[in-house]
């Protein structure tokens, strides 16, 4: 794979990092994606203590993209896209604060965007309310081995999963179409 000359990073929290992993796996300027942990307070967690809840962490996925191919907007775009913003106790079939929404911003100009993005969202009044969270992006921890790129080592339990978690019903109920 050619590396961009320029690469910078977002990170984006909207339940199961498996899914969202995958959906920013299939864009063009996305160099890469990693799944894992953020915005808690213990170090070094792993997946069961993250998914028992009290870490104060968040099911994450780091994506590292090319802004010459792909704008950190059009990645805020496709991120509420594919997610339910009406929800801050998880995501589909996953709850709990480990799944809600966030939006981890690196730096100003990424707060300010994707404030910019919620308050359009909210000002539509498309839906109601719009609860993701804008948050300093905070430590980063890979998840396990096992999780990366889950969906292209496990094709048929993730479409298993993401089939009976109704997250692609929901996102065509939200937006009016399927990931």
């Amino acid at each position: 794979m050619l590396h961009a000359e320029k690469t910078e990073t977002a990170i984006f929290a909207g339940g199961c990092f498996w899914c969202v992993q995958h959906d920013f796996d299939q864009l063009s300027g996305v160099v890469s994606t990693t799944s894992g942990y953020t915005g808690g307070h213990v170090d070094n967690p792993s997946y069961e203590e993250v998914s028992a809840g009290g870490t104060g962490h968040v099911e994450s996925v780091e994506v590292v993209y090319d802004p010459s191919k792909i704008s950190y907007e059009q990645l805020l775009n496709f991120y509420f896209h594919n997610v339910d913003p009406t929800r801050n106790d998880g995501q589909f079939c996953d709850t709990g604060n480990q799944y809600r929404p966030v939006i981890f911003y690196e730096n100003d100009t990424q707060k300010k965007l994707a404030e910019e993005y919620k308050q359009k969202l909210i000002d539509s009044k498309k839906m109601e309310p719009i609860l993701v969270e804008i948050l300093p992006a905070k430590k980063f921890y890979p998840a396990e081995d096992y999780h990366q790129e889950y969906a292209d080592k496990n094709p048929v339990r993730y479409k298993f999963y993401r089939t009976t978690c109704g997250r692609d019903k929901r996102l065509k109920q939200l937006w009016g179409k399927s990931s």
